[in-house]
């Protein structure tokens, strides 16, 4: 099976635990909002509000995992695998503000602690955290296979841990009477929730920057090719990642004069393909290097 095809089927994979996810991320939202409705609880509600913002994160994962199956077009040499990064990094500002929203509702809460039905939160909030474990279990063999899908299992955590916080919430309010509970879990939420969602901005962020990709030293490979034979010099060396699993490196390097007349760039050529593939802890299939000579790289600094 070429890489080509085993991509393919990595999308399609993906795509089929989106849909799974989202189906179960509907039937909760649905049964909460009923929940809410029932019992007259805010927590079961600020959850619904939740599942709504993460089915809408779902979507977006999902129409950018159908995207990913997309062939490549002379206008879109790498196709849409930029689609999964943008998909991840507007799901990770949604979660920034669910998580914002947790804060201040918390904080608001309490202040002014509402009365709610206890019995029939405690219900809802189980069928929650019950339906959350199928989806969490759905998603979390894919989970580090794309930064859409770690997106996608970091929403449906959230939702895990709302309806975790409403069941807890639930059992104190219906022992104690103490409403102030809710709000407390609730801050609690955020205060997981937050760093996690900034981690994985920050990551599409660099992605989307161009910068080189987590784990390669680009000094390391660029000290690397000039201890290669007939190497006398290396410059314009990029490395960026266009999507998960897709590390790319582009570079200029000099070579003795004569290598270029006797045949010999070649095998050079395919030294320099193989060191950046094979030899660092990021291995770098897609690799464009440019062979010249002293003279025309002069040339080339003098027209900068």
């Amino acid at each position: 099976m070429s890489g080509h095809d085993h991509s393919h089927a990595d999308a399609t994979q993906d795509r089929s635990r989106l849909i799974a996810a989202l189906a179960v991320t509907v039937l909760i939202l649905i049964a909460e909002i009923i929940g809410a409705a029932l019992s007259g609880s805010l927590a079961l509600l600020a959850d619904a509000g939740h599942m709504f913002t993460d089915a809408s994160g779902l979507v977006i994962a999902l129409i950018a995992a159908s995207l990913a199956l997309r062939p490549r077009t002379p206008e879109r040499t790498w196709g849409f695998k930029r689609a999964e990064v943008l998909a991840a990094a507007l799901q990770a500002g949604l979660l920034l503000v669910v998580g914002g929203f947790v804060l201040v509702e918390g904080i608001r809460r309490l202040v002014e602690p509402p009365e709610v039905g206890s019995s029939a939160m405690l219900l809802f909030g189980i069928i929650g955290l019950a339906g959350n474990a199928v989806a969490l279990m759905v998603l979390a063999s894919g989970r580090h296979s794309s930064f859409n899908l770690r997106a996608a299992f970091l929403e449906v955590l959230n939702d895990a841990l709302g309806s975790a916080a409403v069941i807890i919430a639930a059992i104190v309010i219906s022992l104690t009477g103490w409403t102030r509970a809710d709000a407390l879990v609730s801050l609690l939420i955020g205060v997981l929730i937050i760093p996690r969602t900034l981690r994985l901005l920050k990551e599409t962020t660099e992605v989307l920057l161009a910068a080189t990709p987590k784990g390669l030293d680009l000094r390391a490979v660029r000290d690397h090719i000039l201890a290669l034979p007939h190497v006398v010099d290396v410059h314009d060396l990029h490395a960026t990642l266009i999507g998960t699993g897709t590390p790319v490196i582009t570079g200029h390097v000099t070579l003795k004069d004569e290598c270029l007349t006797d045949g010999h760039s070649q095998q050079i050529l395919a030294d320099l393909q193989k060191c950046v593939a094979e030899h660092f802890d990021v291995p770098v299939e897609h690799s464009t290097f440019q062979l010249e000579t002293a003279a025309h790289r002069d040339q080339e600094h003098l027209h900068h």
